[in-house]
């Protein structure tokens, strides 16, 4: 991964039946951020459409918001492995590997 978000995640991942993640002020203004890019970067492609663009010059653009998009799921991830797994392992819920294994296959897709 690019670079390590641990010191600036707090993640608190289920509390009684509800699954929830708490990221830090400082990540979910990270994730916030790149997402807003990325929200600009797809009305971007929207307009090169309209505009008629070259469709090579379009590929290009949708290969990057997919770029960026793997960006924020390699942040969500690391956060969910290094909290969230590891809190319902240690609690003996096994069942969160198989729910990690569904999502790894969906991220590979």
């Amino acid at each position: 991964m690019e670079e390590s978000h641990e010191s600036e995640m707090k993640v608190e991942c289920h509390s009684g039946t509800v699954r929830r993640s708490h990221h830090s002020p400082k990540v979910k203004k990270n994730l916030t951020s790149r997402l807003n890019r990325i929200e600009g970067q797809i009305r971007g492609i929207k307009g090169l459409i309209d505009k008629d663009t070259y469709c090579d010059d379009v590929i290009t653009q949708i290969s990057a918001v997919q770029s960026a998009l793997n960006g924020v799921s390699k942040i969500l991830l690391e956060g969910h492995l290094k909290h969230c797994v590891v809190e319902r392992v240690q609690e003996g819920d096994d069942e969160v590997l198989d729910e990690l294994l569904t999502t790894i296959k969906r991220l590979m897709k």
